[in-house]
């Protein structure tokens, strides 16, 4: 058999599976369950509403696999949403300490009711600090939002030594941000850091030399779109 015979060099299949269930959303689930057979004993025609919402309890809390890109200097998207924000803007107070006084650009992810909740860090490395900050549950669009918010600051050093900061921050609907990492734990890129309960927003902090790699309006998938990239040329306008 010569070269142009043989067959060609292939790998595993990958096949489509449903979502799990991140064990968080479980005793939603459960509950939500509970109640839909408590009501449809009172009234059989809340049965197929009550079955609607705990389907919807399934699908909120729903943690898909990412394929996470591979490559020097990239940032990934920590959230599934929309790209609301993209702006030049002062370091929230509680990250001074680590990202320095100067403004940076900051992309904003808005995350609907709809959106995967799950989120991801933007870069592998060392978590150097988890802070959390309870405050109001205003619109996560608002700007205002990023200060006077239920909010909760992370910051990962990469091995070059360079430190990305990302919040998340509550909205409307959410009352809890969970976190999954704390300081001192390595992380890969696009690993799980945490959850928000029920419609939110991520804030990312780009250093100087990294270029955003989105633009107003576009849709990211945590874990894998790339949101920014070192040294590189930025694909949108900035507002100053």
């Amino acid at each position: 058999m010569t070269s142009l015979d043989k067959p060609p060099m292939t790998t595993s299949t990958v096949k489509w599976r449903f979502p799990t269930v991140h064990p968080e959303g479980r005793k939603y689930a459960a509950i939500a369950f509970g109640l839909t057979l408590l009501l449809t004993i009172l009234s059989k025609v809340l049965f197929w509403p009550m079955i609607g919402v705990t389907i919807w309890v399934l699908t909120f809390f729903r943690d898909p696999v990412r394929t996470t890109p591979q490559g020097d200097g990239l940032i990934v998207a920590p959230a599934d949403g929309l790209v609301t924000m993209i702006q030049r803007v002062p370091i929230p107070r509680e990250l001074i300490g680590d990202l320095g006084e100067a403004p940076l650009i900051r992309v904003s992810m808005f995350m609907s009711v709809f959106d995967v909740h799950i989120n991801r860090t933007p870069i592998a490395g060392t978590i150097r600090q988890v802070v959390y900050i309870s405050g109001k549950f205003l619109n996560a669009d608002l700007d205002k939002a990023s200060d006077e918010n239920e909010r909760q600051h992370i910051v990962v050093e990469g091995r070059d030594g360079r430190r990305i900061g990302f919040t998340q921050i509550a909205g409307l609907v959410a009352r809890r941000i969970v976190p999954f990492v704390k300081p001192g734990d390595m992380v890969a890129t696009g690993q799980r850091v945490g959850l928000i309960r029920f419609g939110s927003r991520v804030d990312v902090y780009l250093p100087d030399d990294c270029a955003p790699q989105v633009t107003l309006g576009q849709r990211t998938i945590a874990g894998e779109t790339v949101i920014g990239r070192v040294d590189g040329v930025p694909v949108t306008g900035i507002a100053q």
